[in-house]
């Protein structure tokens, strides 16, 4: 294993969610969904910083102020250029690597985001080592890991409006210019039709429900809530039918 340098994680974020806006704000027990993905990321022994990445519409002015509450990093760039969000999100806070984790994983296992770094670290070869190529743990818990050289190289060469909207994806998109790995995940966590994050108003539902159980506790593990879903499959099933954008980029 080798060390390449600071390891940074961004939460890319903002407050025009279409189909559930304001989601990231939204209060379960008293917390918004973006203070339960920074407290699952607390958690992480392999990332050095977290920073929020949103933009400078006045409505994320509330994200912002949320970070300074928290003493947490906030950049604010572009509302739609994602991909170069990230780009200025990373380089501010002085990344080697980048670790991304969406604004709707509330319930993120630190234990997977620190396998993917480890991944990563142990593959040197690969610019892009993630667990998203292909979906075999439940929606919900997506980690990219990244040089932020190949970060750059992208928002450089793309010119697509469309696909920088989608921060990583001219990466996903051109294997034969970026060294891409998937990372499947292990039998026991391999449950592609769990749906743990959160889109619409039904994922809130389950979301909601999991952190009741969980409630007083930051550290329960994908393998609690798999357990928690298979014992409340009512739970489980009311929200399998909501259409997903992310799946035209996945296997």
């Amino acid at each position: 294993m080798v060390d390449t340098g600071r390891v940074v994680a961004v939460v890319p974020v903002r407050m025009g969610s279409s189909r559930l806006p304001g989601k990231v704000m939204m209060n379960v027990n008293g917390v918004p969904l973006l203070g339960y993905i920074m407290d699952r990321l607390a958690l992480s022994s392999k990332i050095d910083e977290v920073v929020v990445a949103t933009s400078v519409a006045a409505k994320n002015d509330v994200i912002q102020s949320y970070c300074a509450d928290r003493n947490t990093p906030c950049y604010r760039g572009s509302e739609d250029d994602v991909l170069d969000r990230l780009v200025q999100a990373l380089k501010q806070n002085n990344a080697a690597i980048g670790v991304l984790v969406f604004g709707d994983c509330p319930l993120i296992d630190p234990e997977i985001v620190d396998f993917l770094v480890e991944q990563y670290l142990v593959n040197p070869g690969h610019d892009f080592v993630s667990n998203d190529l292909k979906t075999t743990y439940p929606p919900g818990m997506e980690v990219e890991v990244f040089s932020i050289n190949a970060l750059e190289d992208a928002a450089t060469t793309c010119d697509d409006p469309t696909i920088r909207e989608h921060g990583t994806l001219f990466i996903r998109q051109n294997p034969e210019r970026y060294s891409l790995l998937n990372i499947e995940a292990p039998e026991e966590l391999s449950r592609p039709e769990l749906e743990l994050e959160v889109d619409a108003a039904e994922d809130l539902f389950v979301v909601e429900g999991i952190l009741e159980h969980f409630k007083g506790r930051t550290d329960f593990h994908l393998s609690e809530i798999i357990h928690f879903m298979d014992t409340n499959s009512e739970l489980a099933k009311s929200n399998q039918s909501i259409p997903r954008r992310w799946k035209e980029f996945r296997q």
